[in-house]
């Protein structure tokens, strides 16, 4: 009928989850057709999504959500996740809604005659916390009733003469392949695999489902990060044939800023330059304009385009490759801002007195023309030594770097006066040769031509967030949240055995976090400190309502400057777009609705991109460091545990594990609150930041696992006695200890 509105779409499978957490008491079908407006036509497709819900485990409970901190039940569905060094499953509760991570549960053995759990296994576990004094967070669990399998959809491993070996080192678990199902693939060969029908006895059967090409090729880890982490690589044909279509933007409406000498600073490997910058005095503070590639002119709201942006959420940057998050015709070319050609912008331009405080800022939507392509390392070299030799005077902006620097300054004061946190944590950068293979791994120099690229992004980004609240438009701002209480807690049990100590929760300020690290520099622990402060913190997110961003000590801050590779930029593009009237293609009312799901979801791929980028340095870093097994390094302790020491290597930051069998015979006792591994005969002691050397006994480039061995005491001879460990639980402060010492 004429005029009739069509059925509201069904909701996402997150829209939904978050409606049944946060419903008060039951929520059936028919309040969730009434909350999201279903029709009843439509009432069999939500029954069809709840049931799918329902078997992945993840449809909340509609019982009543524990109080945070508070411990769990005797009996409650837990998911295994994980195996631990000495082969028990680690399991963590389904649907956890407490603060900070799930409780961690240790899992018995099963009964004789029962598989093994493996990761993906749901079962409802009898709960008992463990420790002479309980705590909430960690539990032994005992299979009380099996409720099926989680299993992945898709399983990347190895394929070996009839068995699949997981590349994930938490899937200690092979998988049998029947003849059958091997697709033809080769031993050796790096597989996609989906699991059948399980058997009550043996191995769990899997099938070939995509050969990917043998495991030991040049850049088959990347590959590999990519198929494990689900990011898509492939673009859909209509997609493709928008960036093909696109065509250079016309001056027509726009600013013209071609004669402002803008220029871009980027990574000598960078490919799409979305930023460029300029600066310069202005009575006694500085005038600056950040120009950033007009992205939203090309993927239009609706588009096939905007729909493969938003399910990519942003690019990912691998040693070898990236997985961009648009088109090459649009990220390498039309919306790269390369030297000598036009190209569609949006900049701001703002003004800062001599302390760098701001004293305003404007928007708009420009034609620039970059004057130079530079590297972070050419400006930094230029700013120490002068123009290079091969690049004279005028073809080298010499006068627009040093106002770059100049302006800098004045915005780094100001920083410092607010006090931000500023973690020293370098990047590792692999070098690979032109065969793909790696040729070193080595930290990544932080130059002050990063902070300055920086500060710059930081102060534009602010003004985003600040303009779209004058305009009253929906903002999509980049939140902090403070460390929660119980990071707090666990950082300060580390910090007492250091002798420091932090203000209360309430007092706490990114600028305590500051003082403490400069006090501690010159310590060998600084590094670790780094660490331990960075665990601490709350991950940063996307959300539709402003708190702030702890970290850098700012009321409100938006992302704005890397709509090529971020779909968070391109929405705040097209807010300001919506709210300045500087045309068509701004944020649209449908944008807007699923502005919260957007948010969500690309909360979600960001943190996908940074694990799976994670994961390739370190399987790289492990591939390189199997020609130097039997080497010895240098190196520190980074985590202690019940199972053996974690320890870093101090050349190129290579994690491992020194697994308690390898250490002396001894009865060693795990402290936790103190970090410490003590042995009761040899006397010896392993604490959090010690410095120690290791000899490197194992490298396992499939799983991206290293094994170290301490050479304060060489491994047990075959057929020893094996270490033993005696685990004394922290206790609250100020109470004693079972052997009467006071906690620290």
């Amino acid at each position: 009928m004429a005029g009739e509105e069509p059925p509201a779409p069904l909701p996402s499978r997150d829209a939904l989850r978050r409606f049944l957490r946060e419903a008060q008491g039951r929520a059936g079908k028919t309040e969730i057709s009434r909350h999201f407006g279903l029709s009843a036509e439509q009432r069999p497709a939500l029954r069809a999504l709840l049931k799918e819900l329902e078997r992945e485990g993840t449809l909340p409970a509609t019982a009543k959500k524990p109080r945070p901190g508070a411990p769990l039940p005797e009996m409650a569905p837990v998911e295994v996740f994980g195996i631990d060094p000495g082969g028990d499953p680690l399991a963590r509760p389904l649907d956890w809604q407490g603060e900070g991570r799930p409780p961690l549960i240790h899992m018995r053995p099963e009964r004789p005659g029962q598989p093994a759990l493996a990761p993906g296994d749901r079962v409802v576990a009898r709960l008992k916390p463990i420790g002479p004094n309980p705590s909430p967070n960690r539990y032994e669990g005992r299979t009380f009733k099996r409720l099926g399998r989680a299993a992945p959809a898709r399983i990347l491993g190895v394929y070996q003469e009839g068995r699949l070996q997981p590349t994930d080192r938490r899937q200690r678990a092979e998988w049998s392949i029947a003849p059958e199902d091997a697709q033809g693939a080769e031993p050796g060969e790096l597989v996609l695999a989906e699991p059948l029908p399980a058997r009550p006895f043996g191995l769990n059967p899997a099938r070939v489902v995509e050969r990917l090409g043998p495991m030991d090729a040049p850049r088959a880890v990347s590959l590999l990060c990519i198929h494990a982490h689900g990011i898509p690589q492939a673009f859909p044909p209509e997609a493709l044939a928008e960036a093909e279509a696109a065509a250079p933007v016309s001056p027509a409406g726009r600013e013209d800023l071609r004669a402002l000498r803008l220029v871009t600073i980027d990574g000598e490997d960078a490919r799409d330059f979305d930023d460029a910058v300029w600066a310069a005095p202005e009575g006694a503070g500085w005038r600056i304009v950040v120009a950033i590639a007009d992205v939203a002119h090309y993927v239009r709201p609706g588009g096939a385009l905007d729909s493969a942006a938003w399910g990519r959420g942003n690019s990912v940057y691998f040693p070898d490759r990236v997985v961009p998050m648009l088109p090459e015709a649009l990220s390498n070319g039309l919306c790269s801002l390369r030297p000598g050609e036009d190209r569609g912008c949006l900049f701001v331009e703002m003004r800062f007195d001599a302390g760098g405080q701001k004293l305003g800022h404007r928007f708009g939507r420009g034609l620039m023309r970059s004057l130079a392509r530079l590297t972070y390392e050419q400006v930094q070299a230029a700013r120490d030594h002068g123009a290079p030799p091969d690049m004279p005077s005028p073809e080298w902006p010499g006068e627009e770097i040093s106002h770059l620097y100049g302006a800098f300054a004045a915005l780094h004061a100001a920083r410092q006066r607010r006090g931000t946190l500023d973690l020293d944590l370098p990047e590792r950068r692999v070098l690979m040769d032109p065969d793909g293979q790696v040729r070193d791994v080595l930290p990544r120099a932080r130059l002050d031509s990063h902070r300055l690229i920086e500060e710059f992004m930081v102060a534009a980004n602010v003004c985003a967030a600040e303009e779209l609240e004058r305009l009253a438009q929906p903002c999509l701002y980049r939140v902090h949240d403070r460390p929660s209480d119980a990071r707090l807690e666990s950082l300060r049990q580390f910090l007492d055995s250091l002798d420091l100590d932090l203000p209360a929760a309430g007092e706490l300020r990114p600028l305590h976090f500051a003082r403490l690290l400069e006090n501690m520099a010159e310590r060998p622990e600084a590094r670790l400190l780094h660490e331990t402060v960075l665990r601490a913190q709350s991950q940063a997110a996307y959300s539709t309502e402003n708190i702030g961003h702890f970290g850098l000590a700012l009321a409100r801050y938006a992302h704005f400057t890397s709509p090529i590779r971020r779909y968070a930029d391109l929405v705040v593009h097209r807010a300001l777009i919506r709210g300045l009237k500087l045309g068509p293609d701004g944020l649209g009312e449908d944008g807007i609705a699923r502005l919260p799901d957007t948010a969500e979801h690309i909360t979600r791929t960001e943190r996908r991109a940074a694990a799976a980028e994670r994961e390739a340095v370190e399987r790289y870093l492990t591939l390189h460091m199997a020609s130097r097994i039997g080497g010895i390094f240098a190196a520190r302790i980074s985590g202690v545990t019940r199972f053996g020491l974690f320890v870093t290597v101090e050349e190129n930051g290579a994690g491992g594990l020194v697994p308690l069998s390898s250490l002396p015979d001894d009865q060693w006792v795990f402290e936790e609150a103190a970090h410490r591994l003590s042995g009761r005969y040899t006397r010896l002691a392993f604490s959090l930041g010690q410095a120690v050397e290791l000899r490197l006994a194992d490298a396992m480039p499939l799983t991206g696992g290293l094994v170290f061995h301490l050479l304060q005491g060489m491994p047990p001879a075959p057929g020893a006695r094996r270490s033993r460990v005696r685990r004394i639980a922290p206790t609250p402060s100020g109470e004693k200890d079972r052997r009467g010492q006071r906690a620290r």
